[in-house]
């Protein structure tokens, strides 16, 4: 059965996710908008969504390869990924291997100050909100999550991913700063990576001189974010 996208079911900041004629599977289409700061900075860069989405393929395969469950299927075309459907869990996991972002402004750690161990960071998946951190009674409270138990199984599988990714990078001359980490339920109730994983939600820089090949071109008006994400996918591409 050739597979087709039937009724839009979402449309996100950076993508649209389609019901399909198979009732198990879906596609996302990622689109070429830029948002940053909570929506109140935005853009369109031509040709970031195919970008985006070829990166994600790549390392949704690699994990794959490498045991981690995902809901990844196939690459579609430049913009399209077919996945299987699940049920998102409302927290967005931040993992950090170096200080930037919110943590260096909150805490007041200098941007670039390699961290002790991995931090582990859990945030609300709710945009009229801000997006605010979450610990774990907060979790329950929000019956975001069965048990305690799953939210340790959340970092178990964030540190996980990290490593690996982290191995991944520095092949290809990146340093992982941080990244966001989204997860879902499948049809057995088994959590599953979802989402996607590419420069919007990771910060990537490079391992001689610590140029940002991430979204913070956009955020902090550097420019040539298309130019950044191109050299992440052809690093990925000759590894």
């Amino acid at each position: 059965m050739s597979i087709q996208k039937t009724k839009l079911l979402y449309e996100g900041k950076a993508k649209k996710i389609w019901e399909t004629n198979d009732s198990e599977l879906l596609i996302s289409e990622f689109k070429d908008s830029l948002t940053a700061f909570n929506g109140e900075k935005k853009s369109q860069e031509a040709g970031k969504g195919a970008l985006n989405n070829k990166i994600s393929a790549e390392l949704f395969d690699y994990l794959n390869k490498k045991g981690i469950p995902t809901h990844y299927i196939k690459m579609i075309d430049d913009t399209n990924m077919l996945h299987k459907r699940a049920q998102v869990i409302r927290i967005e996991v931040i993992v950090r291997n170096i200080a930037a972002g919110s943590l260096s402004r909150s805490l007041g750690i200098k941007e670039g100050t390699k961290l002790p161990f991995t931090l582990v960071e859990f945030d609300y998946k709710n945009d009229d909100l801000g997006d605010p951190k979450l610990n774990d009674q907060h979790c329950l409270i929000l019956e975001l999550v069965q048990d305690e138990a799953e939210l340790d199984y959340l970092r178990y599988m964030a540190r996980k991913i990290n490593y690996f990714l982290q191995s991944f990078y520095q092949e290809l001359n990146l340093k992982l700063v941080d990244f966001k980490l989204e997860f879902g339920r499948d049809k057995d109730g088994n959590i599953i990576l979802i989402d996607e994983l590419s420069p919007d939600n990771f910060r990537l820089w490079d391992a001689n001189t610590n140029e940002k090949m991430d979204k913070d071109r956009f955020r902090q008006g550097l420019g040539g974010l298309a130019e950044a994400y191109t050299e992440v996918l052809n690093r990925i591409k000759n590894r």
